[in-house]
């Protein structure tokens, strides 16, 4: 989108909501969305942008998403504004978080915010709609297992997908019977689902705050999995984690088989550079 188009479609998207903007510039937001800091003089806003045909319901998705997780009052979580549609554009508009250096405890703080986080669960695993994994439809139906769900609404989308791209991962009956008999049966907890290191920020009182969900009543180790895929958290933050909510015995070797999912996602979004590791993960567990 030109600087031209933007600008209007921003001006548009202030006057539905009510605001005039003095300015606008742009904030890093992947591939999949534009992303902006609005600024009106007396507030800032982040608003994101994308095509509404590519990615159907998205904003929706992240706004239920933001909500979910705000709804505890554990861990700050930006507020959803508004989502809505212009032309061809969707957008949602966001609270702006000014940013900070971390506290001298933000690592202790995370750990145990997120431990309680993951306390809240549900009867079920899933979530009242589907929504999205990076720009990946990711599905929520509800499972009464977290094997279950692990398998049917995380695994096999990913591995079918990449299978109809072209890429032979040879998945066998074993591997999905030694996922069922590795997964601990504990209760579902609200995770993020897709927390890597670009995932939260440091907010204006140096305390932890998470964007960008993929939300769902899950396994929580899954959170735990994609957080040492990628690295960029502290030692302390696990550490604490365990004192505040101990996890089941076995849960580092179980890292590889969270990793998975993640790496699938990769894989079907990024091409063959991730095939390696979820064929050598494929195998560790079958």
């Amino acid at each position: 989108m030109n600087a031209n188009n933007r600008g209007n479609l921003i001006r548009l998207i202030a006057e539905e909501n009510g605001f005039s903007f003095s300015s606008c510039s742009p904030l890093s937001g992947g591939d999949i969305n534009e992303v902006y800091l609005l600024n009106t003089g007396n507030d800032k806003f982040v608003i994101k942008l994308n095509q509404a045909s590519r990615f159907p319901g998205m904003f929706e998705a992240e706004e239920f998403g933001l909500n979910k997780l705000a709804a505890p009052g554990i861990i700050d979580i930006p507020k959803p504004i508004k989502t809505g549609r212009i032309n061809s554009m969707a957008y949602l508009l966001l609270e702006h978080k000014e940013e900070a250096a971390k506290s001298s405890d933000f690592w202790e703080v995370f750990g145990s915010q997120l431990a309680e986080l993951h306390r809240n669960s549900a009867g079920y695993f899933g979530l009242e709609r589907d929504n999205y994994i990076g720009s990946l439809p990711q599905y929520n139906q509800k499972k009464e297992t977290a094997s279950d769900f692990y398998i049917s609404q995380r695994l096999q989308p990913q591995i079918e997908m990449a299978e109809e791209k072209g890429f032979d991962l040879r998945v066998s009956d074993r591997f999905y019977n030694n996922c069922e008999s590795l997964i601990p049966d504990e209760a579902s907890a609200l995770i993020h689902g897709d927390l890597w290191n670009g995932n939260y920020l440091v907010n204006s009182e140096g305390k932890p705050c998470l964007i960008d969900p993929a939300v769902a009543f899950a396994p929580r180790e899954m959170d735990l999995g994609m957080m040492k895929l990628f690295g960029g958290f502290s030692q302390k933050l696990f550490e604490v984690y365990e004192e505040h909510f101990p996890l089941e015995a076995g849960w580092r070797g179980r890292i590889p088989l969270w990793q998975l999912y993640y790496l699938l996602v990769h894989l079907n979004i990024f091409g063959a550079g991730y095939r390696s590791q979820v064929t050598s993960i494929i195998r560790q567990f079958s």
